[in-house]
């Protein structure tokens, strides 16, 4: 069984010092009914429940899937999308799904989950080493958690998460299948609208998602694009 459950932000108790901020941050905490849950069920952090809702509400994850798990540390994400896909082969009646989770920091093992860790997402080798895993297969459903070290500075922190976002979208349209869908974390922000359009030239479908265990307070948001509509061929 899965014992361990930690969340990715544990490890900025390592930069807090004893001031009025970590004390609030520690208070949350305790008081927040999905850290519980989390410890309950064994997910690695309270973002499992994110994924969770939001695929309860658009059926996003299947059986058989073929899935890129981008930010994935400290590994919730994946253990969600592993039951989901059946990557594990728990189910013998049911295809069984194949999952990449990719992160700069190391994670520990999941089953059914192929790991790069240590592995910066927008380097041109880690996209290989991503290809090479696939083995020509085209990928059903790209996600992405992944954000930049929170500066405190919105517009930054918004231009940075943007940027990695269009690596996403880059990676995502290059690699996909047709009918793909794509689920991405942004922020609260002036290129919100810019990115929804480029999104909307290459799928169906595209809308802003909040789940409700994104804390009320955050300016986190997702986008959700379904319906790839693959790249015309020359």
């Amino acid at each position: 069984m899965e014992k361990i459950t930690f969340c990715k932000s544990w490890s900025f108790l390592k930069t807090f010092t004893r001031n009025h901020s970590s004390k609030e941050w520690l208070l949350r905490q305790k008081t927040d009914p999905y850290v519980e849950k989390a410890k309950i069920k064994s997910y690695r952090c309270r973002s499992a429940f994110k994924l969770l809702q939001m695929d309860d509400r658009f059926s996003i994850l299947k059986p058989g899937q073929c899935v890129i798990d981008i930010g994935a540390a400290p590994g919730s994400w994946s253990q969600v999308a592993a039951s989901k896909i059946n990557s594990t082969s728990t189910n013998k009646e049911i295809p069984t799904g194949l999952l990449i989770g990719i992160d700069l920091q190391q994670m520990y093992p999941i089953k059914g989950v192929t790991l790069l860790g240590n592995s910066d997402f927008t380097s041109p080798k880690t996209w290989q080493k991503i290809k090479e895993l696939l083995n020509g297969r085209p990928i059903d459903v790209v996600l992405s958690d992944m954000a930049p070290n929170a500066s405190g500075v919105k517009h930054l922190d918004h231009d940075l998460i943007i940027k990695l976002a269009y690596s996403v979208i880059k990676f995502a349209v290059l690699n996909s299948n047709v009918g793909a869908t794509c689920l991405i974390k942004i922020l609260d922000g002036n290129q919100n609208s810019e990115i929804e359009n480029t999104l909307l030239k290459f799928y169906s479908n595209v809308k802003f998602v909040k789940p409700e265990a994104s804390r009320s307070d955050s300016a986190e948001k997702y986008l959700l694009a379904r319906g790839f509509k693959g790249l015309k061929q020359n």
